[in-house]
């Protein structure tokens, strides 16, 4: 009774301390309409990873990536190790969502419009999303092992809550920028009982190549498999 009462005596502390990490991330050099003409910093993952000892452990933590109008929502999802992430398929077709990519492998199989799988993404990594029926449909999913991360909003702005004081180190995903530029991006963080305010972060997208996937099998999609046009909501 005593040691239970000790850890939540010690995790109330670490919450009564605990303060906000802001900041705010500009896209530079992309080729994306969304970035260039209309100044879309959204979708960038900034998260902190203590560097005084690990993390506080996981709960039991859920999230949603939803299919609907053939598009993964969100298109970037950042999650903590050990979350479930739910699929639901809310289009009036099949969906077959997986995942090739060395971050987690996984097929959750093809499953019929108003119904929903369940997956845990049990370690840290990028896991790339993609259906097996539609080749147009990607999604991303950044798993972290910690709790303190936050997604850029559309101006580029993100706020990390309830970070204990202490050192960190800053990671940075973006999909469309390159591994040496995403490593030039960390650095240590001190975070005092105050918050702490980040400096502009700058993230260049020239090094980016985009590369075609291929389906669960390693094939090609067969011609027609994103057929948007044809799709209500779709142009």
């Amino acid at each position: 009774m005593t040691l239970r009462w000790l850890i939540c005596f010690n995790l109330a502390s670490l919450l009564l301390d605990a303060a906000t990490v802001s900041g705010r991330v500009e896209l530079r050099d992309s080729r994306d309409p969304a970035v260039r003409n209309r100044k879309d910093f959204s979708g960038v993952v900034i998260a902190l990873k203590p560097l005084d000892g690990p993390a506080p452990p996981a709960g039991d933590k859920h999230a949603v990536m939803l299919q609907k109008d053939k598009t993964f929502s969100p298109h970037v999802l950042a999650v903590e190790a050990g979350s479930v992430v739910d699929f639901p398929n809310a289009d009036p077709i099949f969906h077959n969502a997986f995942s090739s990519y060395s971050g987690q492998v996984f097929d959750i199989g093809l499953y019929p419009p108003g119904t929903t799988r369940s997956l845990r993404f049990a370690r840290e990594g990028v896991v790339r999303v993609f259906c097996n029926i539609h080749s147009s449909m990607s999604a991303v999913i950044v798993v972290l092992d910690s709790p303190y991360f936050a997604t850029t909003k559309r101006d580029g702005a993100f706020e990390i809550s309830d970070v204990p004081p202490g050192d960190y180190q800053l990671n940075v995903f973006h999909e469309r920028a390159s591994e040496a530029t995403l490593e030039g991006l960390r650095r240590k963080v001190t975070v005092g009982p105050d918050g702490a305010s980040l400096a502009g972060l700058m993230i260049s997208e020239g090094g980016y190549l985009s590369i075609p996937h291929k389906n669960k099998y390693g094939h090609e999609y067969p011609p027609g498999s994103s057929d948007q046009a044809n799709y209500p909501g779709k142009k």
